[in-house]
């Protein structure tokens, strides 16, 4: 009897150890991880793709889905995110579930499949510069040179990609003759192969896939990375940058530091904070930025001006540098210089304010007549007055009044001495007289 129930405890120790590993990889389930890429394509959402993509490779996941609805955005933030696609182990799955435009367009090209919901569409994706028109040549020739090796990248015919890029390329089969720009919808996607499927929903995308079963996990960008979504949007850029400069200027014209310097600090701030978070900006832009502010604080104690450019220098230079694009950075500084000096106009010529925070630096007081100074004693009682001269006149000489001698200089012609003359005009230590024709009138 004890021996049954030894076996009996023997087997089901052994079904144990072998039965909980099978039950336990039964129920494991694979990993997949959506992300969304939404809005405008900008530094601040490759940071935020870049970490989604770290989690899912450390979670081991089998596969990577970009939800994508997008207007476009910014070539060289699309550059890095297709960067990081491309460099990914993982399955990359595009889904557009509304439109992949003109980045967006690129973005998806670089995915391993593309799926598109009935109503989406995808192309559009000539390079736009900031004031809205076609970019030049060189800009659009290497824009559509990347579009075709996107899709050449992935197996697709270049020939429609570059059609999205050029609107040279003839294909008025689909809406898009010479001049018009390429946009497919869902059915015309998946003939021409740039989609594998349409799929009406997530979950018949998950089914087409293969990846019913898998552990959907969703990734969103967290409240610092809107923030700094919204701040490196390279429209809001050169408004914070305007903030600043222009505070910075109502600050000269202010007493004290009031509203507009704190004003001006707080724009900065965000700006270095959002391209710190958007991994843009490193510590050594922060620390540039600080040394250029701390020459600035020692030029009110420093000869020369110096320390105030060299500061300033410094400051611009941190702010091109934590853009990541050297050229737009130089832009928007401009474009908040230009505000500032404006600004700066204004508050001269229609405010008549004057500096105050330059006091310090600057000699702001003047001598003139209006504050009160003379730089000699301006002797109007001395006109009318006839002298007798001591010394010839050449035109300078001297003459004597009432026992003082006066320096004079006559009005022109030799006058000799002991002569009598009247003083007919006083400019400060300039007294000028002339040869008096009327007799016995010496005082």
């Amino acid at each position: 009897m004890r021996k049954m129930i030894g076996r009996v405890l023997l087997f089901i120790l052994f079904v144990s150890v072998f039965a909980f590993p099978l039950l336990e990889t039964g129920a494991a389930t694979s990993k997949v991880y959506k992300v969304p890429v939404e809005n405008v394509v900008e530094k601040g959402l490759y940071a935020f793709l870049q970490r989604s993509f770290t989690e899912a490779k450390e979670a081991k996941a089998e596969a990577i889905i970009l939800e994508i609805n997008t207007p476009g955005g910014f070539t060289d933030a699309a550059d890095q995110i297709a960067k990081l696609m491309d460099e990914s182990d993982l399955r990359v799955i595009a889904y557009i579930n509304n439109k992949a435009m003109s980045a967006g367009a690129f973005i998806a090209l670089h995915a391993d499949e593309i799926y598109m919901a009935p109503t989406a569409t995808m192309g559009a994706a000539q390079v736009i510069d900031s004031e809205g028109n076609a970019a030049g040549v060189k800009a659009q020739s290497a824009w559509v040179a990347d579009m075709i090796t996107a899709a050449e990248s992935k197996g697709r015919k270049p020939i429609y990609a570059e059609a999205m890029a050029d609107p040279d390329i003839d294909l008025h089969d689909y809406r898009a003759g010479v001049g018009k720009l390429l946009t497919l919808k869902a059915d015309e996607a998946k003939k021409v192969g740039y989609s594998e499927e349409t799929v009406a929903s997530f979950n018949e995308l998950r089914k087409v896939t293969g990846l019913e079963n898998a552990e959907i996990i969703s990734t969103s960008e967290t409240f610092t990375e809107k923030i700094a979504r919204f701040i490196t949007n390279p429209v809001v850029v050169p408004i914070l940058l305007s903030i600043a400069g222009l505070g910075f200027v109502l600050e000269l014209y202010s007493p004290g530091f009031g509203v507009p310097g704190t004003m001006a600090g707080i724009s900065l701030i965000l700006f270095f904070y959002g391209h710190l978070v958007a991994g843009l900006a490193g510590y050594e832009t922060i620390i540039l930025f600080l040394i250029g502010v701390v020459l600035i604080v020692a030029e009110f104690f420093l000869p020369h001006g110096i320390a105030g450019v060299i500061g300033t220098l410094a400051i611009i230079g941190s702010i091109i540098m934590a853009g990541g694009n050297p050229v737009y950075m130089a832009i928007s500084v401009l474009i908040a210089v230009a505000i500032a000096v404006i600004g700066m106009v204004i508050i001269m010529k229609f405010f008549g304010k004057k500096l105050h925070l330059l006091n310090k630096v600057v000699l702001m007081d003047t001598t003139d007549t209006e504050s009160g100074y003379v730089s000699n004693v301006n002797r109007i009682e001395l006109l009318g007055r006839i002298a007798k001269t001591s010394t010839a006149l050449r035109p300078s000489g001297a003459i004597e009044l009432d026992g003082e001698r006066i320096d004079v200089v006559s009005e022109g012609s030799y006058i000799a001495k002991g002569i009598s003359v009247i003083i007919v005009k006083v400019e400060g230590s300039r007294v000028v007289v002339r040869e008096s024709v009327e007799k016995g009138e010496i005082k």
